[in-house]
């Protein structure tokens, strides 16, 4: 069966976003284009290593002596997006891997993104005999959005992914509101 393509040129929005409290949200990476509206979920730490590595993309491209391509330093002001996700929210995939790329014939940042692929193993399957399989992804989302775009998603997602539960300062782990158990240093 052929890859389902998601694929978004020039999005009208690309944002991370969550459903649920701090402590239990899920995280997505959201893309309009018109009326259709394509949302993956994603864990914390691939919504933060996304935007990291996106901002790193763009510095380099900034960088670069003699690079024709105008990539701003810092989100332009008219492409803030705080407003939540668009609704419903309808799970396309759970985000197995990400490619990050630059497409320099048309000056876009593009994400390739997979979905977590599971097989079934047996308790019969010799594990020191299996191969390594290769599995084409039922679908994927391909999305290719502008510079001044990319730092804007990149900017947000870091905002989401830190607005969740505070640390301890003792021991450095997300605390609850309603409980929270750790030995201070002081008492080491």
């Amino acid at each position: 069966m052929p890859t389902l393509v998601h694929e978004l040129d020039w999005p009208d929005r690309v944002v991370i976003g969550t459903v649920g409290a701090p402590g239990s949200r899920t995280f997505y990476l959201q893309a309009r284009s018109g009326r259709r509206i394509v949302s993956i979920a994603l864990e914390k730490q691939q919504s933060a290593g996304l935007a990291e590595k996106i901002d790193e993309l763009l510095d380099q491209l900034m960088a670069t002596d003699g690079n024709p391509f105008s990539v701003p330093a810092t989100t332009p002001i008219e492409l803030v997006d705080n407003d939540p996700l668009d609704q419903p929210v309808d799970e396309q995939f759970r985000t197995g891997g990400i490619t990050l790329g630059w497409d320099r014939t048309r000056a876009q940042v593009v994400i390739e993104a997979f979905p977590v692929i599971e097989i079934e193993i047996d308790a019969d399957t010799d594990l020191e005999r299996l191969e390594l399989i290769e599995v084409e992804p039922s679908e994927m989302l391909l999305l290719r959005m502008p510079v001044g775009t990319a730092r804007a998603f990149a900017k947000r997602a870091l905002e989401v992914v830190g607005a969740g539960r505070p640390l301890c300062p003792f021991c450095a782990e997300p605390m609850d509101a309603d409980d929270h158990s750790c030995i201070p240093p002081d008492t080491w």
